[in-house]
């Protein structure tokens, strides 16, 4: 079974990545979330401590079908300065697998040239961050392997479209449905 692997940096904005596992484990999609910080307790942006599943150095992502990247600020920061993390979103963008990035971290994929060409969308203010892509006003976009979503108020769109991709639109709309989510 492929899984999904979510990124955890100190500074990360909660609602964005725990809407994520939550949506995507009510669909019984495997997610796993990732320390990058060398510590499985992981504080988030707004002082809310989470306890990832795993660190970094513990896994070799062989069965990754999606990378997650959620924003927040230092959060975004710390996942843009991880050596590894660099490593494997090169890796995931040459064998044209599966990214998102919501909030702030998109501006990640476009340091690494892995938006250019592509659709994207940010936090406002990032966009010049999304270095070579095609700047999209939408709260949600997705372009070939790459999803990339605005911010917490789009965390539960953001997570559909990833169910979308990962099992299919009728899924999606059996969790939205089931989290009464009108939009």
């Amino acid at each position: 079974m492929s899984k999904v692997y979510i990124f955890l940096a100190d500074g990360f904005e909660e609602i964005e990545a725990l809407t994520v596992v939550d949506l995507l484990r009510r669909a019984v999609i495997e997610v796993s979330m990732v320390s990058i910080t060398g510590r499985l307790e992981v504080k988030g942006a707004h002082r809310i401590s989470v306890l990832a599943d795993t660190l970094f150095e513990e896994v070799d992502f062989e069965d990754a079908e999606l990378l997650v990247l959620p924003g927040g600020m230092p959060g975004t920061a710390h996942l843009m300065d991880h050596e590894g993390l660099d490593n494997l979103l090169r890796d995931f963008h040459i064998k044209k697998k599966n990214i998102a990035a919501i909030c702030a971290a998109p501006s990640v994929l476009g340091s690494k040239g892995i938006l250019a060409g592509k659709k994207a969308t940010s936090y406002p203010g990032f966009e010049s961050k999304l270095t070579d892509s095609i700047v999209v006003n939408q709260d949600v976009v997705e372009d070939g392997n790459i999803t990339t979503s605005k911010g917490l108020g789009t965390a539960i769109d953001f997570s559909l479209s990833l169910i979308s991709r990962i099992i299919d639109k009728d899924t999606a709309k059996r969790i939205a449905d089931g989290i009464v989510y009108k939009h």
